[in-house]
């Protein structure tokens, strides 16, 4: 992976959880603190980001004035405010990374100057804590070592693909939202322990480290979810008798059903 840096200073737009990790990734990749700034409202968290990592806090004008790469780490629905307020201010040949659910780089690019690079992100929470899973998109003008750049401190913070745009609602139902998913998942096991008997704090301990375990091995073994599912499924034994109903329930469908729901409204966001 390529270790270019940007000329000049980084700047983040947004620095609530998301923000924040990727803060901590840009420094991992090999970006100096000094060369960090961001914008944020709340003083209290201002001097709180600064203290922990050496960044700068500016003003919204200033990061768009001296930073030659800029991530956009705001709510879909404040990005259109934001690229209006900075678009005068830019610098030519800027970067601008977005993370912002279902905005389009064509948007984005018909917002700012002629000129101007977007590269455009997916990623979800697990990044916080250096495990998470990115969708990236280059735009028209994006060199391919801005593209390195993005992918190499995206990887500080977990795994990142590069894709076509096209896909990126996609990556937005499966891993954007996916930890929600599966948070929900772990949720209803514990319920469901604690209805079978199980005292709240033994059905939680169970099913997280059961979880933890199944995802380590997903991870270690080098096997598909299938193997190893049928591995551990042994005729006419609890496991199968549990998954007869988790199938004729429709689970396969459902998830696809509830993926399609975000995919549709990732679009809607557009």
């Amino acid at each position: 992976m390529s270790n270019w840096q940007p000329t000049g200073a980084v700047g983040i737009y947004g620095v609530g959880n998301m923000g924040e990790a990727l803060l901590a990734g840009l420094i991992a990749a090999g970006t100096a603190p000094e060369l960090i700034y961001f914008a944020e409202k709340r003083e209290d968290r201002a001097a709180e980001i600064s203290a922990k990592y050496g960044a700068s806090h500016k003003s919204v004008t200033e990061i768009a004035k001296e930073c030659s790469t800029i991530l956009l780490v705001v709510k879909p629905q404040d990005l259109g405010g934001l690229l209006e307020g900075i678009k005068g201010d830019l610098t030519a040949g800027a970067l601008l990374i977005s993370f912002a659910a279902g905005k389009t780089i064509s948007l984005i690019e018909n917002a700012l100057p002629a000129g101007i690079s977007i590269i455009r992100v997916m990623p979800n929470t697990p990044a916080l804590i250096g495990l998470g899973a990115a969708g990236i998109s280059p735009g028209t003008h994006v060199t391919d070592s801005q593209l390195a750049f993005t992918q190499n401190f995206l990887e500080s913070c977990g795994m990142a693909v590069i894709l076509d745009e096209a896909l990126q609602d996609a990556v937005t139902a499966l891993s954007g939202s996916g930890p929600a998913y599966f948070f929900a998942f772990v949720e209803a096991m514990v319920a469901s322990g604690i209805e079978l008997g199980l005292s709240e704090e033994v059905a939680t301990a169970l099913t997280h480290q059961t979880i933890l375990g199944a995802a380590g091995m997903l991870n270690q073994s080098g096997k598909s979810a299938t193997t190893l599912r049928e591995n551990v499924t042994s005729p006419n034994g609890t496991t199968a008798a549990a998954l007869k109903v988790l199938s004729e329930g429709r689970l396969a469908e459902l998830v696809a059903r509830a993926m399609t729901a975000a995919r549709d409204r990732s679009q809607e966001l557009a």
